[in-house]
């Protein structure tokens, strides 16, 4: 199966477009304030305009208050969920909508344990971690610790670059990658040529492991 690809942290209708024509699946717009690629409900709703069919627009949130997401959903379109918090299961299932539940892999996390909680989401994306820093770190962590009956469910995360991403996927497998930091000239800028040298990355893995 084809893995996916996530192109987080957009910012600009040129880096949207520059990530769907080199063939991402999804685009990730950060309504997150305090991250340098967030996006304001204006930006987001011009990137969003223009979009060709098919492709998916993953909306991340950091514990966001109930009634904001609501009303942020009625103005923007928003295919899914990133939900990128310390939000419960009750709270991603109160919007109605599809979500994915990030997990930032401490030390004691148990993936198998929240895979059972979290059972409702479409899948988990799995970011490193770093005290304080909800998601974006750049840093990777130990992929062996993701249990190989879950992996179809994971979307991978967490320094992922043109210069590893092909590795990564031959590892583990995942069913889709999620990229930012990896892609960009500078915070919340995208380069057009590493996004394309990411997905070479992608190709060549998929090639190797059909």
């Amino acid at each position: 199966m084809r893995t996916r690809v996530k192109i987080c942290g957009i910012t600009r209708t040129e880096d949207a477009m520059a990530a769907i024509n080199a063939g991402a699946d999804a685009i990730g717009l950060v309504f997150y304030p305090p991250s340098p690629r967030a996006v304001t409900l204006a930006q987001a709703v011009d990137i969003v305009r223009d979009l060709p069919p098919f492709i998916t627009v993953v909306g991340l949130f950091v514990n966001p208050a109930f009634d904001e997401l609501s009303e942020l959903l009625q103005k923007v379109r928003l295919d899914l969920i990133q939900f990128h918090g310390d939000e419960t299961p009750a709270m991603c299932e109160s919007h109605d909508r599809p979500y994915i539940k990030a997990v930032r892999m401490r030390q004691e996390v148990d993936l198998l344990d929240l895979d059972k909680q979290f059972s409702s989401a479409a899948g988990l994306l799995l970011d490193s971690y770093q005290k304080g820093i909800p998601g974006g770190t750049g840093e990777t962590f130990a992929w062996d610790r993701i249990p190989a009956e879950m992996r179809n469910r994971i979307i991978l995360a967490g320094g992922l670059s043109a210069e590893n991403v092909e590795r990564a996927i031959r590892r583990i497998g995942p069913y889709a990658v999620d990229v930012s930091g990896g892609v960009e000239r500078e915070k919340g800028i995208k380069d057009p040529a590493k996004i394309t040298a990411f997905m070479r990355g992608v190709k060549c893995a998929n090639r190797e492991t059909d």
